[in-house]
């Protein structure tokens, strides 16, 4: 049965949170590096996810609701882990590079599960696209990694993911 506009209108707002959050978490990580790949890379996604939240915006209005404002407490969280990590570890790139990691993970899960729900059909099409997004800037982060980019050279795809059984997105062996 289709959702009914206030349920879709949620949806979007949580993958609203989603972006808001990824935007917060890439903007602090491309100041927190000074390897210039990882700061470009980080600096490059910024726009993308800053049209996918403009667009889910439009969405949610189109539909006659009222987009959320703010990031998600766990995003805020994600955030000032990445400020954490960034002082205590004196702005370890690896560690950085590892949270941002598990930013788009956690992105992807949101998108997953919104994807599980019976959406319009133009809303739907918005949703995939941006998941194609997601997967793109986790696989792009993952190649930052040095134990991944070794596996890449070697013939082994690091940018791969299986759902465990408690719902999370991990790395495939």
């Amino acid at each position: 049965m289709p959702l009914k506009n206030a349920e879709v209108v949620s949806v979007l707002n949580d993958l609203i949170e989603t972006c808001e959050d990824g935007i917060h978490g890439f903007k602090t990580a491309s100041e927190s590096v000074e390897n210039p790949s990882a700061k470009a890379l980080f600096a490059s996604r910024l726009p993308n996810i800053q049209r996918g939240m403009a667009e889910l915006k439009a969405e949610v209005r189109r539909l006659g609701g009222d987009p959320d404002k703010s990031g998600t407490v766990a995003g805020a969280m994600h955030r000032g882990w990445i400020n954490l990590k960034a002082a205590v570890t004196g702005k370890n790139e690896e560690a950085i590079v590892a949270e941002c990691e598990r930013g788009e993970e956690h992105a992807a899960h949101v998108y997953e599960d919104a994807l599980q729900k019976d959406l319009p059909i133009d809303t739907r099409a918005i949703v995939e696209r941006q998941y194609r997004g997601v997967i793109e800037n986790l696989e792009r982060v993952r190649a930052l990694s040095p134990d991944r980019a070794r596996a890449t050279a070697s013939g082994t795809s690091g940018a791969s993911t299986t759902r465990t059984t408690d719902g999370d997105i991990r790395p495939s062996a």
